[in-house]
């Protein structure tokens, strides 16, 4: 849910009431992907310092950071120890071709809080309950009303939540694999190609998104290893990974609620002028 940052905000939602289920932002995405290669694939290899797990580094994150992660292990110099793993995002495309379900171009709500796609509609049962009480207690105030006989309620609200309309991309992603040695290469390789099976899709996810990655079939290999000169000896590969994601909502930019609530009306009435018609307090119109 987006927050009330400054004057001219409508975002009117209590943070509490958020339904994070349908919360989809670029960073999810990047969550997504680096789980999946962190925790999904969890590439172990053998080096000087034994059998150990592959410490991955988002390239994106600031170099302090890097610099104080405790599991990436830097010789004397700063200079990373390999193997390691490194993951970027390096694109971005909004395409229809990237959309993965049936979809429908909606434009939102003409009010001010807005919201386009309807994900649920419950039964509010204090407000309908205070509807069916008072009848109750209209009928009961009447003569000769047969206390046993049941009137079906028909004042039922209803609480309606809609959310911003998906916005589907295309998102690339670059994941390199650099080693000292071709054993290490051929540890690290093999857990990607094995990974979508016979196919290249792999199902990823963060908190309760899943989105549909592809990796691609080139593994653009560049090592260094033919020279034979003074450089640091090296096998790298690049490999791509296209994900389609989508985003529900501005982020921290977003004006209307995010998830918006919405009660029915069930009742309306029209005041008349009890002055000039001389009426009652109980004779108002009522439908």
């Amino acid at each position: 849910m987006a927050r009330k940052k400054h004057k001219g905000s409508i975002d009117e939602e209590e943070t509490s009431r958020d339904i994070m289920k349908y919360k989809s932002e670029l960073e999810d995405v990047d969550f997504a992907v680096y789980k999946f290669v962190d925790e999904g694939l969890n590439i172990h290899t053998t080096s000087n310092k034994g059998f150990r797990k592959v410490p991955i580094i988002w390239a994106g994150s600031e170099r302090a950071h890097n610099i104080k992660n405790t599991e990436i292990n830097r010789d004397l110099v700063g200079m990373v120890d390999l193997p390691i793993i490194s993951v970027e995002r390096d694109s971005i495309k909004k395409t229809d071709a990237s959309r993965v379900i049936p979809y429908a171009k909606l434009d939102p709500h003409g009010d001010v809080r807005g919201g386009s796609y309807t994900i649920n509609r419950v039964i509010r049962q204090d407000k309908t309950s205070n509807f069916a009480n008072a009848d109750a207690f209209r009928r009961k105030k009447q003569q000769n009303y047969p206390l046993y006989k049941f009137k079906e309620n028909k004042k039922v609200v209803y609480e309606t939540l809609t959310i911003p309309i998906p916005i589907y991309i295309d998102i690339g992603y670059k994941i390199v694999l650099r080693t000292e040695y071709q054993e290490q290469m051929n540890d690290l390789v093999t857990p990607f190609i094995r990974a979508s099976n016979a196919h290249k899709r792999v199902y990823i996810g963060h908190n309760a998104n899943k989105y549909e990655a592809f990796i691609q079939e080139d593994y653009a290999m560049s090592n260094n290893i033919s020279n034979y000169q003074t450089d640091e000896r090296k096998y790298e590969t690049a490999i791509t990974m296209n994900v389609f994601g989508y985003l529900i909502g501005d982020g921290k930019n977003q004006l209307r609620p995010r998830v918006v609530r919405r009660e029915n009306a069930v009742q309306i009435r029209f005041a008349r002028e009890r002055v000039i018609t001389q009426d009652g307090e109980d004779d108002e119109i009522r439908f």
